[in-house]
């Protein structure tokens, strides 16, 4: 069992599940604001590949993150299924595209497992473990430690300029 979800054991901590081509991924639940077709992002120059732009969201300018390019996946093509997931992170807003969101999934500590050994040569640091779901294999994201301080940061304060 992982130990940083030791504290899960006694009742279910609720996840987001979604898809990055074909590989699965879940985050907490509790960080997820809302879910949102793709559409109509707004370009900034001079920014990391991986951040798309930006949307007006009620108001507020919330900048938008490609995780296929993040994480170095292969590129896919955008569809209908295509999907933002507005997160709130260390009290700013951020949208992450993902290919399409499948389910809202119930884990408690002892269903998550330590990422397998032939995992080291890879970066795995935001990485918090893996759930094996009937056939499939679910990668536990921690998404504050994938989209660290400063780059929350860049992509906000580029964004409102």
């Amino acid at each position: 069992m992982n130990t940083s979800y030791a504290k899960l054991d006694a009742s279910k901590n609720e996840f987001l599940s979604f898809q990055l081509g074909a590989e699965h991924f879940c985050l907490e639940i509790l960080k997820v604001q809302e879910i949102r077709g793709y559409a109509g992002v707004t370009t900034i120059a001079n920014m990391p590949e991986y951040i798309k732009g930006v949307v007006n969201l009620r108001g507020s300018v919330v900048p938008i993150l490609d995780l296929r390019i993040k994480l170095r996946l292969q590129n896919i093509q955008y569809n209908e299924f295509t999907v933002v997931i507005i997160l709130s992170l260390q009290g700013h807003q951020v949208g992450i595209v993902v290919d399409s969101v499948s389910d809202v999934i119930a884990l408690s500590g002892d269903q998550i497992q330590d990422l397998p050994e032939m995992l080291s040569c890879i970066e795995t640091r935001f990485m918090t473990g893996v759930v094996i779901m009937d056939t499939d294999t679910v990668v536990m994201l921690d998404i504050e430690k994938l989209l660290d301080k400063d780059e929350l940061e860049l992509a906000v304060s580029e964004s409102l300029h």
